[in-house]
């Protein structure tokens, strides 16, 4: 497993949130829909918004239940990060993010079953063994390079940290 340690000063995650279900493996249908929902020319206008790392269209889970139980909610965020000075259109739902470390994990391959056995691998086989814990904060998954093909993409999967 590709990672990295990343300190970030705060920022905020700004798109289009939405109250979904947790599903543990396959697409979840809920935010398929409502990312599909949104015109193609949102996608382009979060995008020339996000001005900070991690960088491309994000999606985004915060307030997930502590215990990952499947059927419980969490907020999805369809959307970029930006600096704390950007100014946010009010039609945007905003997460702010305080500074601290970041576990980053790349991964690539079909979507969404890799990022869910990356998530796996993480919680059996990273963190038992290296110095870190989650600390409070959303989970970030990252398109890192441009593709037409997203079923078998790269992605940057952004987890927060503190020293275990």
């Amino acid at each position: 497993m590709e990672t990295r340690i990343v300190d970030r000063p705060a920022f905020r995650l700004v798109g289009h949130a939405a109250r979904v279900p947790l599903i543990h493996r396959g697409v979840n249908p809920y935010i398929e829909r409502h990312i599909a929902a949104l015109p193609a020319e949102e996608h382009l206008r979060l995008k020339a918004l996000g001005d900070t790392d991690p960088s491309g269209l994000l999606a985004v889970c915060d307030d997930v239940d502590a215990d990952y139980d499947e059927g419980s909610e969490l907020t999805y965020l369809h959307g970029v990060a930006v600096s704390p000075r950007t100014p946010i259109p009010d039609d945007l739902d905003v997460i702010e993010v305080p500074a601290g470390r970041w576990v980053v994990i790349r991964a690539a391959g079909p979507h969404p079953q890799t990022l869910q056995e990356t998530w796996a691998t993480a919680a059996a086989e990273w963190f038992p063994f290296h110095p870190w814990r989650l600390r409070p904060g959303p989970e970030i998954v990252a398109v890192p390079e441009p593709t037409n093909n997203l079923s078998a993409a790269t992605r940057e999967l952004w987890l927060p940290v503190e020293p275990a």
